[in-house]
């Protein structure tokens, strides 16, 4: 059974809220919006899996830029917190994975509850980076990356629009440099993929500075096999939130 999100939270969750035992918020990379999950089921075994909509792409590509991961972060957790009322994990991929470690960082300092688990995809931890070929691009060179990644032709005004969005998110990567790792209250699962040749799996053991319990997982794929949503991928999404660590 679902609900539609309150009104604070629905430019946030495009999808309606699973009314299921725990949720899965999941974080769009640089340049793309809630519609890149749209091959995503709505639930994996008992687990919601929420998309979520930043500012600035898509059906919010009229609100400024979010600026920074640290107030992406602030934004999330004043915007989302009323859907945190049950077990919850966050999902990022690539350089959304900082940005979910940045709002598991803001619910700590706030004193608010925490995710049960991160799930962290082909990203190195943040005292190690920034990673990540975009950051070198010209905005040509981005823009013909959207035109590759495209599921559709997108005329020039609209691709005007997303490669814009593109640069300012790649800027916001380039300038995030938190000081020194945060030892998180929660559990993290990494995720590799075994063809990955933008983060190769073996660069992502740094992220065991920033929890406890750490959990390696390395999947058959490339780099973007995660949006055609692999049972492997979604069996880690159950896994990982019914597990008591």
């Amino acid at each position: 059974m679902t609900s539609g999100p309150p009104l604070p939270m629905r430019r946030w969750l495009p999808r309606p809220l699973p009314d299921t035992p725990t949720r899965v918020f999941c974080l769009p990379y640089s340049g793309a919006g809630a519609s890149m999950f749209a091959r995503w089921p709505d639930a994996a075994d008992g687990t919601g899996l929420c998309p979520v909509q930043l500012p600035g792409r898509e059906n919010r590509l009229r609100e400024p830029h979010f600026g920074t991961y640290e107030q992406l972060a602030r934004d999330v957790v004043g915007a989302l917190l009323p859907a945190m009322d049950r077990p919850f994990g966050l999902f990022g991929h690539c350089s959304s994975a900082l940005i979910v470690y940045e709002i598991a960082v803001a619910l700590r300092r706030e004193g608010l509850p925490m995710p049960r688990r991160l799930f962290l995809s082909s990203q190195v931890a943040p005292h190690e980076g920034p990673c990540g070929s975009y950051l070198t691009m010209t905005d040509e060179q981005l823009r013909a990356e959207l035109v590759a990644l495209s599921d559709s032709e997108l005329d020039d005004t609209v691709l005007d629009l997303v490669t814009e969005t593109l640069r300012a998110d790649v800027e916001a990567n380039k300038a995030y440099r938190p000081a020194a790792p945060v030892l998180l209250d929660t559990s993290i699962t990494t995720i590799g993929w075994t063809d990955d040749q933008e983060v190769a799996p073996e660069l992502m053991s740094g992220w065991d500075q920033y929890a406890e319990k750490v959990h390696r997982v390395v999947l058959p794929g490339v780099h973007h096999t995660f949006l055609g949503a692999p049972a492997a991928l979604l069996h880690q999404f159950a896994e990982g939130m019914a597990a008591d660590d």
